[in-house]
């Protein structure tokens, strides 16, 4: 990734900006998908794979393959905790051992450790919490998603724009209630195909035909199940999951806001309408953590100053609430949703 560092855009032409920005999501759900691109790109089936190929070994992709969507399959959480300093890689170590764990960054603020739990049950991810309390001595506060607004880090990349989603003018948004136990009605080829494509797809010409060969299923069952997972949301999209640190939106910041709880609603929709917000989602309060934040939003972006500038916006315009702003300063871990199994108990 280190040949990102000067200029990312080195060497990529139209073909390459195409494919960065039009295909984070939307990817075909049929048995040659490349085929399909390719008649997009104006270039050849073989052509539009190996550009993905090298467009991931350069540091742009992460993976090729399905954005899983946790509250909808099993239940996950937001979690961190206070590491003390002097102790903090040990602790980021017994946090990061977890599969289960796919984020983890450290953040600027008193709890300095925020990570993401994903499981196929609610059990099994409280469980989690509980072994790294026990494990790290750390108290862990404990941030359940209960409504999703707005959540898509699919956004334009190839560009010169100081924030994400500088030059779109707005977002649909809904108020989608989250629940803890969620398991999602699941056929056994369902689960098992989620497990499969969790960590992405073969990087090859027949993808679904590869991942039905290591099911031990037809293809055509398995595009069948991809197609419903994607309709009923198991599945938020397809396509090439850009390396948005890399092409320059390291800049992050998480701000929390104490919104009235009977202006929740209009205050999220209104703020996940917003272009530049990333992401908008209610979380609860943790009072006897003295945690008072029910609000959370994310901005991308290439310039710290930018960000702030878009903070300030938030905060006069749109939530005039006490809140604290949480710079990302170093990613510890980082992976798509992980999931040991999704049928029956995944104890």
């Amino acid at each position: 990734m280190s040949a990102l560092d000067d200029d990312w855009r080195a060497g990529l032409d139209d073909v390459d900006a195409t494919l960065i920005d039009e295909y984070q999501s939307g990817f075909p759900v049929v048995e040659r998908p490349f085929r399909v691109v390719a008649e997009g790109l104006g270039v050849d089936e073989s052509e539009a794979l190996e550009r993905v190929r090298r467009l991931r070994e350069y540091g742009v992709f992460r993976r090729f393959g399905a954005v899983l969507n946790p509250p909808v399959i099993g239940s996950s959480t937001l979690a961190a905790v206070r590491a003390p300093e002097d102790r903090f890689e040990e602790v980021a170590a017994v946090i990061n051992d977890y599969r289960q764990v796919n984020h983890n960054y450290r953040r600027d603020h008193e709890w300095n450790m925020w990570f993401v739990v994903t499981a196929g049950s609610r059990e099994t991810r409280d469980r989690i919490l509980d072994e790294i309390e026990e494990r790290t001595g750390c108290a862990v506060l404990n941030l359940p998603m209960l409504t999703d607004y707005y959540i898509d880090l699919e956004f334009p990349v190839v560009n010169a724009d100081r924030f994400a989603r500088e030059s779109l003018e707005h977002t649909d948004v809904s108020a989608t209630r989250i629940s803890e136990d969620a398991k999602g009605s699941l056929s056994t080829l369902e689960a098992e195909l989620l497990v499969e494509i969790q960590d992405g797809f073969p990087l090859s010409l027949t993808p679904y035909h590869d991942i039905a060969e290591t099911l031990d299923a037809d293809v055509d069952d398995v595009l069948v199940a991809v197609r419903r997972l994607l309709d009923d949301g198991s599945i938020k999209r397809i396509g090439c999951v850009v390396n948005h640190v890399v092409t320059g939106f390291h800049n992050n910041c998480m701000v929390v806001w104490n919104v009235p709880d009977d202006e929740l609603d209009e205050r999220g929709v209104s703020v996940g309408e917003l272009p530049y917000v990333t992401l908008c989602y209610h979380r609860p309060r943790r009072p006897e953590q003295d945690w008072p934040y029910n609000l959370f939003t994310m901005i991308h972006g290439r310039e710290a100053e930018a960000v702030d500038e878009k903070i300030d916006e938030l905060a006069s315009d749109y939530l005039p609430f006490e809140h604290e702003r949480l710079y990302s300063t170093a990613t510890l871990k980082q992976t798509g949703a992980q999931y040991e199994e999704l049928v029956a108990s995944d104890e």
